[in-house]
C-alpha cells in the first residue's frame, strides 16, 4: 500500500501535531508511517525539527507549496515508499493554502496514474475557527476558511478535550450543515484521541477527487493573500557565565512579540519558537493569536547556557513591520537575558509581493 495524505487547515488548527501523533500511532500499531512538512520559505522549519526530536519519520519540503512543485514531491514520496518501506505518508501545505486538491490531488491523478492511493482530502479546524465561521467574522481570512472546507473530504475537529459535550454538539452540527460534501470526526491531536479512528478512514476510503469551484486566483483569494507575511528566522544565543532558564527566556519571547503585533493593530494566527541546547534539552513555545495565551508546547528539563532557536511565524501585517516587531523583540528578550545573539538566517515576505 502505498497510501498519500494532505492535511490542510488554517494557521493553528493543529495539522502538525496531528500528523505526528497519527505518523506515531500508525507506526506502532499498523507500518510505517511519515510525514512531511511543508512551508514556503526557507529550509529549516520548527515543525520538521520538532518531529524529529519527538522520534517521528519525518522531513520537509519548503520554498514554496507542494501545490508548485510536484517533481520534488513526487520523489520524495517515492522515497518514503520505495526505500523508506512507508505505507502512509501525509503533507501539510501552509496554513493559509487553498486549491491543493485541484493542484496536488488532481495532478497526481493525472500525471502519475496509480502511482499513489490517495486518502480522503483533509481539512483541520479548531474551535474557535467554527465560531469564526459561524459569526461570519475574520475578515479577509473568511474566504481562506470557508474555502478549505469546501476542499475537504473529511473535516477533523480537532481540540475536542477542550469542548464539552455541548459544544462539541454544535460544532459539529455546524459543520455537517454547511459542508455536506464531507464527513466530519473529532480528534484531540494532544491526547491522541481519535487516532484509530483517523488510521482506518484514511486507509480505507480514498479521496472523491471533486473539483469545486474555490474562485482560486480571483479577487477574494487575492485581498486575502495581500494583508499575509511569512517570517522564519533561526538564531543561536549563548550567556557567559550563568545559567538561564529557557522556558521563561521563550515565554518571554512570544509574549513580546505578542504584544509588539497587537499595539501595532495586526493580528498573528501562528508563531511557532523551538528551541534547543548542546545537551539535547529542547522547549517549544506557540502563539495562537493576540488574544489568547502563550503555550509551552514542551519544557526545557535543564537550565540552559546556550540555545539555538528556530522561529517560524504567519502574520496578517506588512513584511516590514513584522520583520521590525520580531527582530526587534528577538533582541531586546536576549539583551535582558544577557545572551550574546548571532542571527544566522533570516526572511520575511509578504504574500502579496
Amino acid at each position: 500500500m502505498k497510501k498519500f495524505a494532505v492535511f490542510s487547515g488554517f494557521l493553528g488548527a493543529g495539522k502538525t501535531t496531528a500528523m505526528m501523533e497519527l505518523t506515531k500511532y500508525y507506526t506502532e500499531h499498523y507500518g510505517k508511517a511519515a510525514m512531511i512538512s511543508n512551508d514556503l520559505g526557507c529550509s529549516g522549519l520548527a515543525d520538521n525539527k520538532f518531529a524529529n526530536l519527538e522520534g517521528c519519520s519525518a522531513s520537509e519540503l519548503t520554498g514554496e507549496c507542494i501545490c508548485y512543485q510536484t517533481e520534488n514531491l513526487v520523489e520524495r514520496l517515492d522515497q518514503l515508499f520505495d526505500r523508506d518501506g512507508c505505507e502512509l505518508v501525509i503533507s501539510d501545505i501552509p496554513g493559509f493554502g487553498v486549491g491543493a486538491l485541484n493542484h496536488v490531488y488532481h495532478t497526481l491523478q493525472r500525471d502519475y496514474t496509480d502511482r499513489y492511493e490517495l486518502a480522503p482530502f483533509t481539512v483541520l479546524v479548531e474551535p474557535r475557527t467554527v465560531e469564526l465561521l459561524r459569526g461570519k467574522r475574520g475578515g479577509d481570512l473568511q474566504y481562506i476558511l470557508h474555502t478549505q472546507l469546501v476542499e475537504a473530504d473529511l473535516i477533523l475537529l480537532n481540540k475536542c478535550d477542550l469542548l464539552d459535550a455541548q459544544q462539541m454538539e454544535q460544532d459539529f452540527s455546524y459543520l455537517k450543515d454547511h459542508y455536506a460534501q464531507a464527513s466530519v470526526a473529532g480528534i484531540s491531536a494532544r491526547t491522541g484521541q481519535g487516532m484509530e479512528e483517523l488510521s482506518q478512514m484514511l486507509v480505507h476510503s480514498a479521496a472523491s477527487m471533486r473539483l469545486p469551484d474555490i474562485g482560486y486566483g480571483g479577487a477574494e483569494f487575492s485581498c486575502a493573500m495581500s494583508h499575509m507575511s511569512e517570517y522564519n528566522m533561526q538564531y543561536y544565543a549563548e550567556v557567559c557565565c550563568h545559567h538561564f532558564d529557557g522556558n521563561f527566556y521563550l515565554m518571554d519571547l512570544a509574549k513580546t512579540v505578542q504584544r509588539g503585533i497587537l499595539e501595532a493593530g495586526y493580528e498573528i494566527p501562528h508563531l511557532k519558537l523551538l528551541a534547543w541546547g548542546a545537551e539535547g534539552d529542547y522547549g517549544k513555545a506557540d502563539l495562537l493569536g493576540t488574544d489568547r495565551p502563550v503555550e509551552i508546547v514542551k519544557r526545557f528539563e535543564t537550565p540552559c547556557r546556550e540555545i539555538a532557536v528556530i522561529l517560524n511565524g504567519s502574520a496578517s501585517c506588512p513584511g516590514e513591520k513584522l520583520d521590525q516587531i520580531i527582530t526587534g523583540a528577538v533582541e531586546q528578550v536576549s539583551k535582558r537575558y544577557q545572551l550574546s545573539l548571532m542571527i544566522y538566517k533570516k526572511e520575511c515576505f509578504g504574500m502579496g509581493e
